[in-house]
């Protein structure tokens, strides 16, 4: 989960500042593997040192934080979807979709159920052929 905050936080700080900041701190990411991200890192320190001390003291405490994707050893397909927001954003989106449908609960129990039945048959679907990850042993892995 941790992972998920690193990536919401770089989106805060680079909201409304330098598109080349989100394209460098894209680059840290898309690395092919752990050496070439913590080297991106270092450039990106390195640019941003005298400009915006703030953000690179921010990228030096929390960015390698996020690398540990890259210790996983998985494959770059499953790596990125992994390090993105997006699997508990749908998850979210799908959870309040239902839950709106229903409008009034008779308790908290009855929302309990219905927010596990929406998880459950999520999580059916991730593992069966609406893969978001690909779980066989020779695309999972590098």
């Amino acid at each position: 989960m941790d992972l998920v905050f690193v990536a919401l936080r770089i989106k805060q700080v680079v909201i409304g500042k330098n598109k080349s900041v989100a394209t460098d701190i894209r680059a840290i990411f898309n690395a092919p593997n752990g050496d070439e991200a913590k080297r991106q890192l270092d450039l990106f320190i390195d640019k941003y040192q005298t400009s915006m001390p703030k953000l690179t003291q921010w990228a030096e405490d929390n960015i390698p934080e996020g690398l540990s994707i890259f210790g996983l050893g998985l494959c770059e397909f499953n790596r990125k979807r992994l390090r993105t927001s997006n699997m508990i954003e749908r998850l979210n989106q799908s959870v309040k979709q239902r839950t709106k449908v229903a409008k009034i609960f008779a308790n908290e129990d009855s929302c309990l159920r219905l927010v596990s039945a929406v998880v459950m048959e999520i999580s059916d679907e991730w593992q069966s052929s609406k893969a978001y990850l690909s779980l066989s042993d020779d695309e999972f892995l590098d």
